[in-house]
């Protein structure tokens, strides 16, 4: 429903955005809209069938007995240094983490998982941080910012 809900607000802010664009603005648009589509499609096509391929061979027992309800702190800082070493975009991290919860791991596990992939993901940091930020800035926001995923984990633990 979410996915619905969310669908329709892009086609209703595409809308206000097209009528907002001057007819000699529109033609531009959309090419830039065809040529984000031509980059992007394949990738999301390849990375969910990926995702749908790894989910079915997830062995249910393990994600239940590593990152299960049982799992505790060890299946949270297991999930914290899993995220970092995830290839791809947030199409396969959260199809990832769907297919971990669909397998029996717990939603603090997952939140871990997913939250630290997304602040320190080695595709994210070795492509675009370092080379742009320098080492110095990357450095230190990893290191401001590394207890985040096991304190988002953490705080499911308490609440779930």
């Amino acid at each position: 429903m979410n996915i619905v809900i969310g669908t329709l607000l892009l086609l209703v802010l595409s809308v206000v955005f097209y009528r907002k664009l001057t007819p000699d603005q529109r033609p531009q648009a959309f090419a830039n809209a065809r040529a984000t589509m031509a980059f992007t499609l394949p990738r999301i096509v390849v990375a969910l069938l990926g995702a749908g391929l790894f989910a079915e061979l997830l062995p249910a027992d393990h994600v239940q007995t590593l990152f299960g309800t049982g799992g505790g702190i060890k299946g949270l800082l297991l999930a914290a240094l899993l995220g970092p070493a995830t290839p791809g975009g947030a199409f396969v991290s959260f199809a990832i983490g769907a297919a971990a919860l669909k397998a029996g791991a717990s939603v603090p596990a997952v939140l871990t998982y997913v939250t630290s992939w997304g602040l320190f993901s080695l595709t994210k940091i070795l492509t675009y941080e370092l080379p742009i930020m320098g080492a110095r800035v990357m450095w230190f926001r990893v290191a401001l910012s590394w207890p985040i995923p096991l304190i988002t984990g953490g705080l499911a633990l308490l609440l779930a």
